[in-house]
């Protein structure tokens, strides 16, 4: 049977060659006559995992001396709640920009602890452009932003000059291009977009950071307890952190953040031109602020909406439907994501305007 093409917007497409040593370790991992789901966590066949893990995350993103790396569970939405717990003051105040469903989530949570200033917002034009006419001010512990926006296929080009501290969500496009780690005080990112599947949330804390808020908070919430125990203050989410080492391997092997950068450039160039050429299609998105990562699009004319459907259903498609908050069709190009796979859905949009 014919390969699915993935355009799932998350949990990611994964590289096969990933999913096969994934699938071997199950059954048995390290010549253990054991699986990777069975041993503990404390063992020295999995410790050498996270040890790499780290390293890896280290090397391909050059990360500079004075960061610690950690893996977590929770998800990006438990690191809306530990930004806040580790960065906010007593009484303390924040700023945010709001670009999409997460970052507003993420405001939600801040506002709980503190005050909070909204520096931009996209809200009104249901969130199709990055705002960028706003100054960072100075009198607040921190400022945060979200990279990449899923649901409606924005992407921060570049990030403010702040005197303050720069948190980032970096949950859907880490890994995908090269960024200076040292602008910022601390990443965030969901595993589940372009490291592996879901359950390990990886962190990328400024050592300055710990101990700052200068208040107590739950042990499980205070990012230097993790850091201090090399992630493993419980237990950690092994099979996801095992299968992020490996992509990882992947990722290094084919030539890291530059050989990944530029495919994903060749990705995007090659569905957004053809959403532009194409007659039958519109982006939903600012061209300026278009994601790499996920492409949201629409048809003109909703009449053809079911022989393109026909069309991408029968090419072995799969998860290009767009979110309900913007309708049509998103195609989310996370790094294992082939180019042929987006050459074939460009054929489709061709094939379409052919026989409309």
């Amino acid at each position: 049977m014919a390969k699915v093409h993935n355009y799932s917007a998350g949990p990611c497409i994964l590289d096969e060659s990933v999913l096969k040593e994934a699938q071997a370790a199950v059954g048995n991992f390290d010549n253990l006559d054991l699986s990777l789901l069975e041993i503990s966590h404390r063992s020295k066949n999995f410790v050498a995992v996270m040890d790499e893990a780290t390293a890896l995350v280290k090397e391909i993103l050059n990360v500079p001396e004075g960061y610690s790396v950690i893996f977590l569970q929770g998800g990006a939405s438990l690191g809306f709640l530990i930004t806040v717990m580790n960065l906010m003051r007593e009484n303390g105040k924040a700023a945010y920009t709001d670009t999409g469903a997460w970052a507003n989530k993420a405001i939600k949570e801040a506002k709980l602890f503190g005050d909070v200033d909204v520096l931009g917002t996209s809200k009104d034009a249901n969130y199709n452009f990055i705002p960028k006419d706003y100054t960072v001010p100075s009198d607040i512990d921190y400022f945060h932003c979200t990279s990449n926006n899923t649901i409606y296929g924005t992407q921060m080009k570049s990030f403010p000059e702040c005197s303050v501290p720069l948190v980032c969500d970096m949950s859907s496009d880490i890994f995908s291009k090269s960024v200076d780690i040292s602008q910022f005080d601390m990443i965030y990112a969901g595993a589940q977009k372009n490291l592996g599947p879901a359950g390990a949330t990886l962190y990328i804390v400024k050592d300055a950071v710990f101990g700052r808020n200068g208040r107590s908070i739950p042990a499980y919430l205070d990012l230097h307890t993790h850091a201090s125990k090399e992630s493993m203050f419980n237990t950690p989410p092994v099979f996801s952190i095992y299968v992020s080492m490996l992509t990882l391997r992947w990722l290094k092997a084919n030539g890291g953040i530059p050989w990944i950068e530029a495919r994903n450039n060749e990705k995007a160039a090659l569905l957004y031109n053809e959403i532009d050429r194409n007659t039958l299609f519109e982006g939903t998105a600012n061209l300026e602020d278009r994601s790499d990562m996920n492409a949201c699009f629409v048809l003109k004319d909703e009449a053809h909406k079911d022989a393109f459907d026909k069309l991408w259903n029968a090419a072995k498609i799969n998860g290009i439907k767009g979110h309900r908050s913007v309708g049509g069709y998103r195609a989310s190009m996370y790094n294992a994501l082939p180019v042929e796979s987006v050459q074939l859905l460009v054929d489709c949009m061709k094939e379409l305007e052919k026989t409309a």
